[in-house]
């Protein structure tokens, strides 16, 4: 196969990446968007493959057994995985991606006349430099993804971890990094590379052990943007069109989703990149005084009676629900109420749970039909005019304090206004304040009444009762 026809079948399979991401940007879509993107890097794939063939029999042989091992393996992982482990899915597989950079780099440090990146017995320099970004990069999105995968899965605490002078030695570390590039650039020390792959393993995680649990999304969002960045430069070092432009696809999505979602949670973007955000102020707030304040506690039969005599319920679902796995329940309690005559519509927060579109997936899984489920700028003007606002595990995206206080860590983030519900059923375990360590004034407000417990162990009860 000519440079020719290889780089323009690259280009098609590009142009399908593009379609996909535009494809998956709605529930309806996404299913197309998602075999566009399929169709695209199986064209990726086989145009390497018979552009630039595997030596020999035995080298055939290990190209199949690890494309028949990983998508095997690939294959058995999404049958078998719960919707709600879907966000530690995630931040494995780009895990998965970095430490693919990093062994790629390797595999050109040490047969370089294979890539066509050494000459006169010396690297290319630009060669060295993109081998050198790409490594640190990958070496940060594997340790990075691989404690966001702890968190997320309850294998390590999701509270903020504080290391003293945490900001400090990440300074230290960048700039030794800059160093050891230049270094390893001027000198091609193996040595200097896997003191770069050893610095970059150790500043990722230290980037994301301070973040807490609740800023999951936006953590997952910027490691899959690493992840795409740390394959945009091993791309350049394999002169690999196809890997350039996926890379680039997805290193600028997976930034601008960041942004965006940084925005809706009123956060800095480059404290995100530097580590550690929102972790001193929920580490402060965390400290404050007990709230003493009395609440309207009702049953499951008060809130079926409720709802079932209401026109418009608005349900809020957040991270509790995911934990509960209450999607299901929630969706038949959904039904019936319809069968009622309510009129009943989902509103999502952009950062509710602990991925981006975490709750719409969720909902989807339980067939909620797309047309029900709405964002925050489009249904938040609904508030006043509905009856009850049904918020199952839904705490600090639905708190006034965003609005009202402006010495509180939340403040200027776009909220959900729930309190404008003729009445508000406020599904949680317990009194505690959320993530960012405020306590919800919804949860004292006349119009609302607190439905205390595990999630789906309520909403199994209001089912009975309706």
């Amino acid at each position: 196969m000519s440079e020719n026809v290889s780089s323009l079948l690259y280009i098609v399979a590009g142009v399908l990446f593009i379609m996909a991401l535009r494809g998956l940007s709605h529930p309806t879509t996404s299913r197309q968007g998602n075999l566009y993107g399929m169709i695209g890097m199986a064209l990726a794939v086989l145009t390497t493959l018979i552009g630039h063939p595997p030596a020999g029999a035995a080298a055939w042989v290990i190209v199949l057994l690890g494309l028949a091992i990983g998508g095997g393996a690939g294959a058995v992982i999404a049958k078998r995985v719960p919707m709600t482990a879907m966000p530690q899915l995630v931040a494995a597989f780009h895990s998965l991606v970095g430490l693919a950079a990093v062994a790629v780099a390797a595999g050109a440090l040490y047969a370089p006349q294979a890539f066509g990146i050494i000459e006169n017995g010396h690297f290319h320099k630009q060669s060295l430099f993109e081998m050198g970004l790409g490594v640190a990069i990958g070496a940060i999105t594997f340790t990075g993804s691989v404690i966001a995968f702890a968190k997320l899965d309850g294998r390590m605490s999701g509270k903020p971890i504080m290391l003293p002078q945490r900001h400090l030695i990440n300074a230290l570390l960048a700039a030794a990094l800059v160093v050891l590039l230049a270094l390893f650039i001027g000198t091609e020390s193996k040595f200097l590379f896997w003191l770069i792959v050893i610095l970059s393993l150790v500043l990722g995680g230290l980037i994301i052990i301070p973040i807490g649990g609740a800023d999951m999304p936006v953590v997952v969002s910027m490691l899959n943007s690493y992840s795409g960045w740390a394959a945009a430069g091993i791309g350049f070092t394999l002169g690999n069109l196809a890997l350039i432009i996926t890379g680039a696809l997805v290193g600028s999505s997976g930034a601008i989703l960041s942004y965006i979602m940084c925005h809706a949670m009123n956060r800095s973007f480059i404290s995100v990149i530097l580590g550690g955000f929102g972790g001193d102020a929920a580490a402060a707030a965390g400290g404050g005084q007990v709230e003493t304040r009395p609440v309207k506690q009702g049953s499951a039969d008060d809130a079926a009676y409720i709802m079932k005599n209401a026109e418009r319920v608005i349900i809020v679902p957040g991270y509790g629900m995911a934990v509960a796995q209450a999607q299901h329940s929630l969706r038949e309690m959904a039904d019936l109420l319809k069968k009622e005559g309510v009129d009943v519509k989902y509103a999502i927060h952009p950062v509710a749970g602990r991925m981006p579109g975490h709750m719409n997936v969720l909902l989807a899984e339980a067939n909620v039909p797309y047309d029900e489920v709405f964002e925050l700028e489009d249904i938040n003007g609904e508030f006043p005019q509905a009856d009850v606002a049904f918020v199952i595990g839904a705490n600090d995206v639905t708190n006034p304090a965003a609005k009202t206080d402006k010495a509180s860590p939340i403040y200027g983030m776009p909220i959900l206004d729930v309190e404008k519900a003729k009445t508000v059923l406020f599904i949680k375990r317990g009194m505690g304040s959320g993530y960012a360590g405020v306590e919800n004034e919804v949860f004292f407000r006349d119009n609302t009444m607190m439905l205390f417990g595990d999630a789906k162990k309520v909403v199994d009860s209001i089912l009975k009762n309706l």
